[in-house]
């Protein structure tokens, strides 16, 4: 296998993402809200909900929205998988802002 790059995998779902949403008819605001409905079924990591963030941010996307798209999904996958998914994304932003924290300049 040769790679390029010190990040194979990353490199290969980055490279996934951006051809999905080039192939994708969505408004920006709506596939986001998609992609966090659909790991919200497939009760997926904080992680994954972390590489949603600067998308979301982008498209202008609100808490009140994600909320609402947790409130719709709800009766289809269940309290335990909204529930699971609230506390997943609580700890992605968690993780975002302290990445954010570690890169300011020191204010002092």
């Amino acid at each position: 296998m040769t790679t390029s790059s010190d990040t194979p995998v990353l490199d290969t779902l980055a490279a996934m993402t951006m051809d999905s949403l080039d192939r994708c008819g969505l408004p920006q605001d709506m596939l986001i809200l998609t992609r966090i409905a659909a790991l919200t079924a497939m009760d997926a990591p904080p992680v994954s909900y972390l590489a949603h963030i600067e998308p979301a941010m982008k498209a202008g996307l609100t808490a009140d929205k994600l909320q609402d798209v947790l409130v719709a999904v709800a009766p289809i996958v269940g309290t335990a998988r909204v529930m699971s998914a609230a506390g997943h994304i609580a700890e992605a932003l968690g993780i975002a802002i302290a990445v954010a924290d570690e890169s300011m300049p020191n204010q002092a």
